[in-house]
């Protein structure tokens, strides 16, 4: 490499420093700023920062890591479970319940309607994750009048068409998720719920 100066404004405006000064070609990437005292300690209180921050994230990752490890089967499966449903209760928003066609409330703390399944999970927990079997109710409909199935299923056809209602009807496929299945499908409905609610605001 050919050895030449070149001139470069020092980068530590912090410090209070924009002076021009000469450095060789080769060492462009390593000398940021120029060769004063406080410019070069200011620096490196940056880089510290820098580094620290690093670490600090590297951590997180470790420890969050860690407790996913601790968390039982169960606990992912809750965990799942519930970011299907608010994905559910999302895409639905806009969308009169499944059951009785009443314009669902609007969505306050503690959530005004339901992510209700066709199949239970109860009675069918092998489709608690089928997208066709789940979508939003009124309280009324799924909590007190035991999901409405009648009227469910009346309004499922209208929305999916009779072809789908029964090879839902008629799905009886085991599904066994692992740990790593759960975790996978608690972020694809957390993103998915994440995208739905910034298109709408």
């Amino acid at each position: 490499m050919l050895m030449k100066k070149t001139t470069r404004k020092c980068r530590e405006k912090q410090a209070g420093c924009e002076i021009q000064y000469e450095i060789w070609n080769w060492n462009l990437q390593c000398q940021a700023v120029c060769q004063n005292p406080k410019c070069l300690l200011s620096k490196a209180a940056k880089n510290k920062e820098k580094v620290e921050a690093r670490e600090s994230k590297k951590e997180r990752v470790v420890t969050r890591e860690k407790k996913q490890q601790l968390k039982t089967r169960p606990k992912l499966l809750q965990e799942a479970q519930a970011e299907f449903n608010r994905y559910v209760r999302l895409r639905d928003k806009e969308k009169p319940c499944i059951c009785c066609g009443r314009p669902l409330p609007d969505m306050i703390y503690g959530g005004s309607y339901d992510c209700g399944h066709y199949r239970s999970v109860g009675s069918a927990p092998h489709m608690r994750f089928i997208e066709n079997n789940a979508h939003a109710q009124t309280k009324k409909c799924n909590r007190f009048l035991s999901g409405n199935a009648t009227d469910y299923r009346i309004g499922l056809i209208k929305r999916i068409g009779i072809e789908k209602v029964e090879a839902l009807e008629c799905d009886n496929e085991v599904r066994k998720y692992s740990r790593e299945d759960l975790l996978e499908i608690k972020k694809h409905y957390r993103d998915m719920a994440n995208i739905l609610k910034r298109e709408r605001e």
